[in-house]
């Protein structure tokens, strides 16, 4: 193909976790071609600074060695040459995520932002790769899962795949490996389910059904009369593991991981809370196919993945598709109202469980995710809010308000669908506009024809709770936190390290934090009984409100003895309940749950 970059990528040694890449480009800049590889993953915002995990580098131009010189941490440019310069590079791999790229014998993955260096100037042109089987008998069964349109390879197959360009390219992660694979059409479009990893009696129909109805839900909400999907195919790549979680979107893809017990066993017809989180987890990422992907905070319409892309969105961007995820498994007919309530219950506690949501706004949250949200720490619950948690919140306050406001004639639905109309549906076809932070407050009070800069000021750009009890009540749901006779507790979230118990934060105005004890501190003793990874609450129950105990930690290797004044557990017990009356109310609620 003229001109088109092109690469080749070969697990070169599963054993030592190294790709290696071969990267053509055909007419290279007069003056020395650059080169760059992203520092951050569009979706995951923080800097990862990928190109530490090259680990050889060598350029040629007709057989003939060309000068690589490095200019900073990810970019090299290479010195002039004829046509046909060649990059040879390898690339570690052990990154057990969906962020970055991991591979060993049992499988191999990639995101194109930790391996494909972009031809700086030339990022626009079409873009072939060809994806290769490692050496080996033991690979003869390998198959590879990718939503990039293939040339020459057979689909599932190794081989040559075309991209429109690099944006295309490194937005389409690869899977390799002997997978679990079952396809159903969502609307007429072809959607592939992956599974690596051993996962025995998987239940593939169930899975396929499922996702199936979520899918449909979706696509029916941003195109609810010609239901057209915004992709031609889509696949799910799923890594089941012991213990994990976690999901990263892509136009026409998710990458993720969980554990091998959250997915469906062949025989059981119950929805486990792991099956529902899992469920849950593909609608986030999907909803993000039109919210993200291609809806587009200003900024990243076109991404700049050598620096941090600030903006104070990501409360709409990635708060409304946490609203709308489980929104989405009750609308689509997988649990009930009652087992939504509970999600949003879980929600609701979470956010008021820290101390950090009266400090900083979600406004703020999404403009400091680079540094706060994605760096976390120990103090983080008692100075930082979730633009995710409080976002989804958010997103529900909202739609009840808009409903409530034009009593049912508009919903956060229609915002959504003016949103996709304006910005999304023609992203990659046309000029790729996105919405600026000036546009949003403006949007929403066009759809609904409400004033609403009051609700942004208090809640979005302030720090006020969301006021759910009084937004829920003209839809029929009692809000009541129960938060009475509650059992004496230090304030401290722990972990188990070894068989010690670690105070992992501890909670501000909490009885531990008056009493002097820190995060990091390993408890040794309440009342001189042993404290170990697992007693410490059923020591603490021999106690009541108000009694005085001696805590015995280890700080670093100093033994220190702390006096505490129990109080209550202050920890939020929200919870959500559907009434039948009146009827007026229950009507509301059904159309909002059922839209």
């Amino acid at each position: 193909m003229k001109n088109a970059i092109q690469y080749t990528i070969v697990p070169k040694d599963p054993a030592a976790h190294l790709f290696e890449v071969v990267l053509t480009v055909q007419v290279p800049a007069a003056g020395g071609q650059v080169f760059v590889l992203p520092a951050w993953i569009p979706g995951s915002y923080m800097i990862r600074e990928f190109a530490r995990n090259i680990v050889r580098i060598a350029a040629q131009s007709e057989g003939k060695p060309v000068a690589l010189n490095k200019l900073d941490k990810h970019t090299w440019q290479a010195a002039p040459c004829g046509k046909n310069l060649t990059l040879t590079y390898e690339v570690y791999a052990w990154d057990l995520s969906v962020r970055a790229a991991h591979l060993d014998q049992t499988h191999g993955f990639f995101n194109g932002t930790s391996v494909f260096l972009a031809v700086q100037g030339q990022e626009h042109l079409p873009h072939v790769v060809d994806i290769q089987r490692p050496d080996g008998d033991q690979y003869k069964a390998w198959r590879v899962a990718t939503a990039l349109p293939e040339l020459k390879a057979k689909r599932y197959g190794f081989g040559t795949y075309l991209a429109a360009d690099y944006d295309e390219l490194i937005d389409s992660p690869v899977e390799m490996g002997s997978f679990e694979l079952a396809t159903f059409k969502a609307h007429g479009v072809p959607h592939d389910i992956v599974i690596t990893g051993r996962v025995p009696n998987l239940d593939m129909a169930r899975l396929s059904a499922d996702l199936k109805k979520i899918c449909e839900a979706q696509i029916a909400l941003f195109e609810p009369k010609s239901r057209r999907a915004p992709m031609r195919r889509y696949v799910f790549m799923t890594l089941a593991v012991g213990d994990g979680y976690g999901g990263l979107e892509h136009r026409a893809s998710t990458a993720l991981i969980c554990s091998r017990n959250d997915l469906p066993v062949k025989g059981q017809k119950e929805m486990s809370d792991g099956y529902r989180t899992y469920l849950g987890l593909c609608s986030h990422e999907y909803f993000h196919t039109w919210n993200v992907k291609r809806i587009k905070p200003d900024v990243f319409a076109p991404y700049d993945l050598r620096t941090e892309g600030y903006t104070t969105l990501l409360w709409l961007f990635e708060g409304f598709t946490s609203y709308y995820d489980d929104l989405m498994l009750v609308r689509s007919g997988l649990i009930d109202e009652a087992a939504y309530f509970k999600l949003v219950s879980k929600t609701v506690n979470g956010v008021l469980r820290g101390s950090g949501r009266t400090k900083q706004s979600v406004a703020e949250s999404s403009f400091d995710a680079w540094t706060k949200y994605y760096r976390q720490d120990e103090n983080s619950p008692n100075a930082i809010v979730s633009y995710y948690a409080k976002g989804s919140l958010i997103g529900l306050a909202l739609d009840l308000t808009i409903r409530a406001g034009t009593k049912g004639r508009k919903s956060l639905d229609d915002v959504m669908r003016t949103l996709w109309q304006r910005y999304g549906r023609d992203f990659y076809e046309g000029e790729g506009i996105g919405v600026s932070e000036a546009d949003v407050e403006d949007l929403f009070e066009e759809v609904t024809g409400l004033k609403l800069k009051r609700f942004f000021d208090r809640y979005v750009r302030g720090t006020e709770d969301v006021p759910l009890g009084k937004l829920l009540e003209p839809f029929g749901v009692e809000f009541a936190d129960n938060r009475k006779n509650q059992k004496p507790a230090l304030g401290i979230r722990t972990s188990r390290e070894g068989n010690d118990c670690k105070a992992v934060s501890v909670y501000e105005g909490g009885p531990a934090h008056l009493a002097g004890i820190s995060a990091g501190d390993i408890l040794i003793a309440v009342d001189g009984l042993r404290v170990s990874a697992t007693n410490l609450e059923s020591l603490l129950a021999r106690y009541k409100t108000g009694d005085v105990l001696m805590l015995h930690v280890f700080r670093r290797d100093e033994l220190m003895t702390f006096t505490v004044v129990l109080a209550p557990d202050d920890a939020p017990q929200a919870a959500l309940t559907a009434q039948a009356k009146p009827a007026a109310a229950a009507r509301a609620r059904t159309a909002w749950l059922e839209s």
